[in-house]
């Protein structure tokens, strides 16, 4: 039987929206029922984003129409979509750094009162004392007179969803919210989810991450670009079938590895320390070498030294003490960009402050690494046409989805997309050592899959890999050889073959005996 409007509390419906050279959205019709948490899946750059900002007031749809509770409406801005009760979480949060946790959440509504009947200000007091309710409640643990500077990604999430309930949000929307979380996080945030639910909430989940769906959602739509595929009911749909929908193709969770076949010695890392700016030391007495044809793979929980460590390889962080070799030859004095020339390729962790321009072109950011050499640049000079061509064969390559291809501004482009131009050009230096740092946050399962075949590929073509990455899974089905990390020291080295899941995890934790 045919269920009625009023049984929904969110309807788009026939929504179209175009960019310049992409439709985004291509009549696409979603239903939401009131108090279920509502999984929206598709790849980087799917449309998933897009139509929930058009839900939010960021966007107006070209055509189509929006319905809040059965009623038709226009949102010309998000502080409409509020006024009907829609919150909204970001990937990229919105808060002031320097304001305190309860200053941002009251910013815009701020609660007004007058000293002696006269005199304007804020009542932050009261504010701060609400914040602490909602915050227990929901059980989102945040202290409203932290500063937002202090706080780390986690929290400042936090902060994002008290900031909604503050504002009386009925549906609230996040956006790729586990991107940036570790493990450990990711199963916290999808409690408060589920306390949300409990309290009357209605959800509505933007993510490519099946398993966080399989575990929380009750419906998903899936999108492919920026067309509606099929709706499911997540408990009886298999993560195998959701992850075909998605990507197009019957998707292969596990990366078929041939054995290895090992060269030289292309890294040496003797007795490395390194201090962090607050003059800790992260990195502690640390050894290892990587050779030619093999994968050596970091684990580790979150903040036990391994990203410094990448970084003093690749020179963004001095080594206080130690040696770093590549090919024989002594690079721990050395400049980035000649550690670069000598052979070492890098993706680094955090991809915006690090890995691209944001307000480059694709083209440009294709051609960092090379700008300056011929062909693209002779005597000075360089050759639009040669940048351009590069690009338009990385772009087809390496499946980058981009609205206006190599002009596409890369701040314009979803966070998986810039992800995989990073990795096109890195990869594409076909340099002796390749790091690799977190290569997969963020991405959709077909693009993992990709990531890890070209991972392999690089390997078997004799590249000396390192991967450092929180997803033990990953570790444990690409690594030739494995090092544990703990508080900054490597506590354990062996072949992967020799190593369990489970005693690979004990060492993240410190245990040393198993």
């Amino acid at each position: 039987m045919r269920e009625q409007t009023e049984d929904y509390i969110i309807e788009m419906r026939h929504i179209t929206k175009r960019f310049p050279g992409i439709v985004a959205n291509d009549d696409v019709t979603i239903q939401v029922r009131r108090g279920e948490i509502y999984a929206l899946l598709g790849e980087n750059g799917a449309g998933k984003s897009t139509l929930m900002s058009m839900l939010y007031g960021m966007y107006e749809p070209d055509s189509g129409e929006i319905r809040v509770r059965g009623e038709k409406v226009t949102f010309n801005s998000p502080s409409e979509a509020a006024a009907r009760n829609i919150g909204m979480v970001h990937q990229h949060f919105k808060l002031v750094e320097n304001y305190t946790v309860g200053e941002n959440i009251v910013l815009g509504i701020e609660p007004m009162k007058r000293a002696l009947g006269i005199f304007p200000y804020v009542d932050l007091r009261e504010a701060n004392e609400r914040i602490r309710t909602l915050s227990k409640e929901y059980g989102l643990e945040v202290e409203p007179t932290a500063l937002i500077s202090d706080l780390n990604v986690s929290v400042r999430q936090r902060v994002e969803i008290v900031k909604m309930l503050y504002r009386e949000a009925e549906i609230l929307i996040f956006d790729e919210p586990t991107a940036i979380l570790t493990p450990q996080e990711v199963e916290y945030l999808l409690k408060i989810m589920e306390e949300l639910r409990r309290g009357g909430k209605t959800v509505i989940l933007i993510t490519h991450k099946i398993e966080e769906i399989k575990k929380i959602a009750d419906r998903c739509a899936i999108l492919r670009r920026g067309k509606l595929i099929d709706v499911l009911d997540v408990r009886s749909t298999s993560t195998q079938e959701m992850a075909n929908l998605m990507v197009g193709r019957t998707v292969e969770f596990t990366a078929k590895k041939s054995a290895p076949h090992y060269g030289k010695t292309v890294l040496e890392v003797e007795h490395l320390c390194v201090r962090s700016e607050d003059k800790v030391q992260v990195v502690r007495d640390v050894s290892f070498s990587i050779r030619a044809g093999e994968i050596f793979a970091i684990a580790g929980v979150s903040g036990n030294g391994q990203v410094e460590l990448a970084d003093a390889i690749t020179g963004l962080m001095k080594a206080e003490s130690g040696t770093v070799r590549l090919l024989s030859q002594d690079i721990t004095a050395a400049s980035i960009r000649r550690r670069a020339e000598a052979g070492i390729a890098y993706i680094p962790e955090d991809r915006q402050k690090f890995g691209v321009f944001l307000d480059f072109t694709l083209r440009d950011n294709l051609a960092l690494r090379r700008y300056y050499r011929e062909p693209f640049s002779k005597k000075g000079i360089f050759d639009f046409s040669v940048s351009e061509d590069y690009a338009a064969r990385l772009i087809d390559e390496y499946d980058i989805r981009s609205g206006q291809g190599g002009k596409t501004s890369l701040r314009s482009m979803s966070g998986g997309n810039q992800q995989k131009a990073i990795v096109a050009r890195e990869i594409e230096e076909h340099s002796p050592l390749i790091i690799f740092v977190q290569p997969t946050r963020g991405l959709d399962m077909g693009a993992i899959e990709n990531i890890h075949k070209q991972i392999l590929a690089e390997r078997d073509r004799g590249a000396a890999i390192l991967l450092i990455s929180l997803e033990l899974d990953e570790v444990m089905g690409l690594a030739d050889t494995i090092g544990v990390i703990y508080n900054g020291r490597l506590l354990k080295i062996a072949e992967a073959a020799t190593l369990t899941s489970r005693e690979v995890g004990q060492y993240m934790m410190g245990v040393t005996e198993a």
